[in-house]
C-alpha cells in the first residue's frame, strides 16, 4: 500500500538483518562504526567499484553487499511488531518497521533520523528512481560532497550529483563541477555522521532549500537508480573522513619529487616549436635558481592539424619524443603527458577502434558520438575488457616505452546524457548515463595498472573527474579555475571541500587556469598560498597574454625565488606529514575545526598536516593578516621567534613581497 509499508523480518544473522514489505528488500550490515542499509526494489544490483575496506577491487567491481574487509559487530537486536532497536558503536538505534524510518540516538540527543511519514522512495510515491529523506537540523553544518562551490558549510545549498567539464567556472556559484562523490557531514549539536551513497547514478542534493508544508524540515538526495545502498558513518568529523577513506580502501602513493614544483602550461605544446619551448622550461628554472619535480605536457603535443588525437605524437613539433623525455630525465623532471577518453572521428584509429566495438555504442553497435574539442568523437567504453587492454597497451607502447612513467588522464567527465547509449558493462550493458563517472576511474586505473606492468616504481597518476575510490588509484586537481581574488579565496574554499571528501594530494591551478592575466599583487599572494599545497602548479591558457609561470614579473623574480627556496626547506615536513596522513586516511590539507571544534569552518586559515596553521592574504591591497591560533598546543611564527600559546589572536604584517605567514606548532 502505498505510504504505508510493513516490513517483515525475513532473514537475519550476527552482523545482517533483512526485511521485506510490497516488494522491497531492506537490509542492514553492522560494521564497526557504520551502519549499511540497502533499499532494494529490482534484482539487479550494479557493483561497486568505491567500496572496499580490504583495499581488494577487482577489475569488474565488487558486490555492493559484500561484507569482505570490514569490522564486524554483533548487536544485541530487540525486535517487536512495530520496532527494532540495537546500539552500535554507543549510538542506540530504532526503526520503525511502517516505512522503516530509522532513528539514531546518543546521550546528547537525536543524532540522526529519517523523514516522518516517508523517507523512501518504495513504490513511486516519491517520483522515479530512489530517494532518501532525513530531519535536517536548526543547526545543521554539512561538510563534503567532493569539489562542490561556494563556502565550505553547504547547509541551505542544493547541488547537482554529476560531473562535467566546467572550464572557467565560478568557485562560488558553478554546479556541477568535475568530481561525483555523493559522501557529506553532518554537524549540529547532538554530533556529527556522515551518509555515503554508494552509487556512480546522476542525481541531486537539497539541505535546506526545499520545504514542503506536510512535513517537518529535511534534507534530502535523489538518485536515477531504483536501488538504494548508503552507510551511515559514526563519529566526530575527523573520525568520520578517516573512515570514508579507510571504506574506499586507502589512498595510493604520491612520489617525492611531485610535492615539487610541476610546470604546465598549454601555451608550450600548442606551439609549432614545442620542442624548444620545453627545453626551455628547464633552462630558465635553471638560470632563476627553481628545482622542479615534473612538467605536465599538455595535450597539443598530439594534434594533427588542429585535432588532438590521443597516442599520436607530432614529430614536427617534437621531432623525437624519446629525446626529449631523455632530456628532462637527465635533469631530474618528469614528464606527465596529457591522455584523453574521447577519440575524434578524424583519429587515424578511429576506424579500429570502432570495428572492435571498444566505444560507448548503441543498442545496434553504431558508436556514439559527442561534441569533443572541436569536433565530434567517440568516448571510450572502459567496461569492455578490449577497451581496456587496448587503453594499457597504447600507455605501454606510444608512452611509457618512450620514457614518459606518469600520465595526466583529462577530460575524462564523460559528457552522456543520452538513455539509448551503451556500455558494456563487463558483459552485463548497462545504460552508460547510470555509471558516468565511473569511466574516470576506470581509465584512471588502466593508466596506473600500465605504468605498474611496465616497472614504474611509483606511478604518478593523475584524473580530473573522479569518484569515491579514485584516491587508491590517482590524485586530481580543481579544475580550469578562474583568475581573481575572489576566486582565489573561493578556490581554498573548495580546496576545503575536497579535504573533507577524501582526497589527499590535490590543489587549484595556480594563478587561475582561464581569464585575465592575473597582475602582481594577485601572482604573488596565490603562489605564498600555493607553497603549501601538496600540488604546486601554476598552470594557465589565456589567449593572447603569456602563460603564468614562476617568471612572470621579473621585477618580482626576488619575492618569487624566496617562496621556492621556502618550498624547498618545507618539503621534508610536507613529505612525513603528507605519509603519516595518508597511512592515517587523513587529507593532508584540512580545516582546524577537525582539531578545534570551535574554530570558524569559513576561516582562511587552514592546515598542513597537524605542526603547520597557514595563513594565506586573500584580499586585494592587504598589509596584514589577523590569526586566532588553535586552541591545542603552542605556536612560533615561521617555526621561529617566541612561543605563543593557542587560543591568542594577533595581526601580522604581510606585504605582497614578504614570506607568507604561517606558524609551526611545538612538539
Amino acid at each position: 500500500m502505498k505510504f504505508d509499508h510493513r516490513f517483515r523480518l525475513t532473514e537475519k544473522g550476527p552482523s545482517v538483518r533483512v526485511y521485506e514489505a510490497d516488494g522491497v528488500t531492506a537490509r542492514l550490515d553492522f560494521f564497526d562504526h557504520i551502519l549499511r542499509v540497502a533499499i532494494l526494489k529490482t534484482d539487479r544490483l550494479l557493483p561497486t567499484w568505491s567500496v572496499c575496506p580490504d583495499g581488494i577491487m577487482p577489475l569488474k567491481g565488487r558486490d555492493k553487499l559484500d561484507t569482505d574487509g570490514f569490522a564486524h559487530e554483533t548487536p544485541a537486536v530487540t525486535e517487536t511488531d512495530e520496532t527494532v532497536s540495537f546500539a552500535l558503536s554507543g549510538v542506540h538505534f530504532t526503526i520503525e518497521k511502517r516505512n522503516f524510518r530509522i532513528t539514531a540516538e546518543t546521550e546528547k540527543g537525536v543524532l540522526y533520523r529519517d523523514r516522518s511519514g516517508l523517507a523512501y522512495n518504495f513504490a513511486g510515491e516519491l517520483g522515479s528512481g530512489s530517494a532518501h529523506y532525513t530531519d535536517r537540523f536548526p543547526d545543521q553544518r554539512i561538510f563534503g560532497l567532493g569539489d562542490k562551490c561556494g563556502p565550505v558549510n553547504k547547509a541551505n545549498r542544493r547541488f547537482q550529483l554529476a560531473a562535467t567539464d566546467s572550464m572557467g567556472f565560478s568557485a562560488a556559484y558553478s554546479d556541477p563541477l568535475y568530481k561525483q562523490i555523493p559522501f557529506y557531514i553532518c554537524q549540529h549539536g547532538a554530533g556529527s555522521y556522515g551518509l555515503y551513497y554508494d552509487t556512480y547514478s546522476g542525481g541531486s542534493v537539497d539541505f535546506g532549500v526545499r520545504h514542503n508544508n506536510y512535513f517537518e524540515p529535511f534534507n534530502s538526495i535523489r538518485f536515477e537508480e531504483e536501488n538504494l545502498v548508503y552507510y551511515l558513518i559514526l563519529g566526530t568529523p575527523r573520525e568520520i573522513v578517516q573512515r570514508f577513506n579507510a571504506l574506499c580502501g586507502g589512498i595510493a602513493t604520491v612520489p617525492a619529487w611531485a610535492f615539487r614544483y610541476c610546470g604546465s602550461t598549454m601555451e608550450y605544446t600548442d606551439a609549432p616549436d614545442a620542442d624548444a619551448k620545453l627545453r626551455g622550461f628547464l633552462t630558465q628554472c635553471e638560470e632563476h635558481g627553481i628545482r622542479p619535480g615534473g612538467f605536465y605536457l599538455s595535450s597539443g603535443y598530439t594534434q594533427i592539424g588542429n585535432d588532438r588525437c590521443v597516442f599520436h605524437w607530432n614529430t614536427d613539433k617534437i621531432p623525437s619524443p624519446e629525446a626529449l623525455a631523455a632530456h628532462f630525465d637527465a635533469q631530474g623532471v618528469a614528464l606527465i603527458p596529457n591522455v584523453k577518453p574521447a577519440f575524434l572521428t578524424t583519429h587515424p584509429l578511429y576506424e579500429t577502434i570502432a570495428e572492435n566495438g571498444w566505444f560507448l555504442h548503441f543498442a545496434d553497435g553504431t558508436p556514439a558520438r559527442f561534441p569533443f574539442w572541436g569536433g565530434m568523437a567517440s568516448y571510450l567504453d572502459f567496461t569492455n575488457p578490449g577497451t581496456y587492454a587496448f587503453w594499457k597497451d597504447c600507455v605501454k607502447t606510444q608512452l611509457i616505452e618512450k620514457g614518459y612513467r606518469h600520465i595526466w588522464n583529462d577530460n575524462n567527465e564523460y559528457d552522456v546524457q543520452d538513455e539509448s547509449v551503451l556500455c558494456d558493462g563487463f558483459g552485463r550493458p548497462v545504460p552508460a548515463v547510470r555509471i558516468r563517472p565511473l569511466f574516470s576511474y576506470l581509465m584512471a586505473r588502466a593508466s596506473r595498472e600500465a605504468c605498474e606492468e611496465a616497472g614504474v616504481r611509483e606511478p604518478f597518476n593523475v584524473s580530473r573527474c573522479a569518484i569515491a575510490g579514485t584516491q587508491r588509484v590517482a590524485s586530481t586537481w580543481t579544475g580550469d579555475n578562474f583568475t581573481s581574488f575572489d576566486e582565489l579565496r573561493r578556490n581554498h574554499r573548495q580546496v576545503m571541500t575536497m579535504a573533507l571528501s577524501g582526497f589527499w594530494f590535490f590543489g587549484p591551478d595556480i594563478g587561475g587556469f582561464a581569464g585575465p592575466k592575473p597582475s602582481e599583487e594577485l601572482f604573488l599572494r596565490w603562489l605564498q598560498y600555493g607553497v603549501f599545497l601538496p600540488r604546486l602548479t601554476l598552470h594557465s591558457w589565456k589567449p593572447g597574454e603569456p602563460s603564468t609561470m614562476p617568471w612572470l614579473y621579473p621585477e618580482r623574480m626576488d619575492a618569487v625565488k624566496r617562496l621556492f627556496d621556502l618550498r624547498e626547506k618545507l618539503l621534508p615536513t610536507l613529505y612525513a606529514e603528507a605519509e603519516r596522513c595518508r597511512k592515517e586516511n587523513l587529507p593532508l590539507l584540512r580545516p582546524v575545526f577537525l582539531h578545534d571544534p570551535a574554530y570558524d569552518p569559513e576561516s582562511d586559515c587552514f592546515l598542513c598536516g597537524e605542526k603547520i596553521l597557514v595563513c594565506p592574504v586573500f584580499d586585494k591591497g592587504a598589509k596584514e593578516v589577523t590569526v586566532t591560533l588553535p586552541r591545542f598546543g603552542v605556536w612560533r611564527l615561521r617555526g621561529e621567534g617566541e612561543a605563543i600559546p593557542g587560543g591568542e589572536t594577533l595581526t601580522v604584517p604581510c606585504q605582497m613581497t614578504d614570506p607568507p605567514v604561517w606558524f609551526e606548532k611545538e612538539i
